[in-house]
């Protein structure tokens, strides 16, 4: 009898670390990154006409029809329209997001930016460093050690006074979980540290702060109430 009670005790022993085993991989593969590394580049390029039109949606119409656009290429960045007006439209994607998002890498993510002439200066040289980097097959944490020295060493600019920017398009898309947030706004970026004179960390205040990392960069965000097209945005 005491036999058969430990034969049957050792059995479900057993049973349970099948199937533990056979859950354990299933655990790894869901808490697994999305999107662990750099995907193949094709799928981070546009077409290039609807990558100007999507640069273009960034800002009202006044402002991005005379603007100069980049797009993506296969080694960075090029100029595709020149501009007349000082501003500079551009897609940013996955790899200018802060670097502790699970969506860093997401070849969907597409971020319509039109900066005026100061932020274009700070925010074009961040662009080209960041997407050099990806290109070179760096990880997240080399990529941020690459940046920090580059700023550490004055490699990189600090935001100017006025550096301000739209993204105001309908069409952004800041990842799988956000979506494009239903949100359009304006930013302005700081050299970091100058957020109390904003009162942003007020409870009441109307205004974002977000402190980034390694680039010592405090941006601002303000909401509006319509998107570049000028249709209203929708609040829940």
């Amino acid at each position: 009898m005491k036999r058969k009670i430990v034969k049957t005790i050792a059995l479900t022993i057993f049973a349970l670390v099948v199937l533990l085993g056979a859950a354990w991989p299933a655990r790894a593969q869901d808490s697994k990154a999305p999107y662990p590394s750099m995907a193949p580049l094709d799928q981070y390029l546009m077409e290039r006409n609807a990558e100007i039109a999507l640069a273009r949606s960034a800002a009202p119409e006044a402002i991005s029809r005379d603007a100069e656009v980049m797009v993506l290429g296969r080694h960075s960045y090029e100029t595709a329209v020149k501009g007349t007006n000082g501003f500079v439209c551009v897609v940013d994607r996955s790899w200018m997001l802060p670097f502790d998002k699970p969506d860093f890498w997401n070849p969907k993510v597409r971020l319509p930016t039109c900066m005026n002439s100061p932020a274009a200066r700070f925010h074009l040289p961040l662009t080209f460093k960041a997407t050099e980097l990806a290109f070179a097959g760096l990880s997240t944490n080399q990529m941020s050690d690459r940046l920090k020295a580059a700023y550490d060493n004055k490699g990189l600019p600090l935001p100017e006074q006025g550096s301000m920017c739209y993204m105001m398009s309908k069409q952004q898309y800041f990842g799988d979980k956000i979506g494009n947030a239903g949100d359009s706004h304006l930013m302005f970026w700081f050299p970091q540290g100058e957020h109390m004179n904003w009162g942003a960390e007020a409870s009441d205040s109307p205004v974002d702060v977000h402190q980034y990392s390694p680039q010592p960069i405090t941006e601002f965000t303000i909401s509006v109430s319509k998107w570049s097209d000028g249709t209203a945005v929708q609040t829940n």
